[in-house]
């Protein structure tokens, strides 16, 4: 009986390196995998699909104001979450101008 470790194992097709047409990092499906070309033309569409469905949008000045505007209230409404701010903005002004001070002294 011959001994196992010693027996040539048959060659493994599939783990066999492939010519560099045939070589790929990816899976060839799917959006990512497209070419950013291919990408850009398909997004081109939807967003032309949109705009005749009616349902794209796009900001003015005085819609995207008010947007921040309602932001930085609901933002503001936090008494702690602003004192915190204030603080951190206070003590790094201190500390500049102790930096700004320190060397005009020596």
């Amino acid at each position: 009986m011959e001994d196992i470790r010693f027996q040539h194992a048959t060659p493994v097709t599939h783990l066999e390196e492939k010519n560099p047409e045939q070589k790929s990092k990816h899976s060839k499906r799917g959006f990512a995998s497209m070419d950013p070309e291919q990408q850009r033309a398909i997004s081109r569409e939807g967003g032309k699909a949109a705009h005749q469905q009616g349902v794209a949008h796009k900001f003015t000045s005085e819609e995207a104001r008010a947007a921040g505007k309602k932001g930085g209230e609901a933002v503001s409404k936090n008494r702690e979450h602003m004192a915190a701010i204030g603080r951190k903005g206070g003590t790094n002004r201190g500390k500049k101008k102790n930096n700004v001070e320190n060397d005009s002294q020596q």
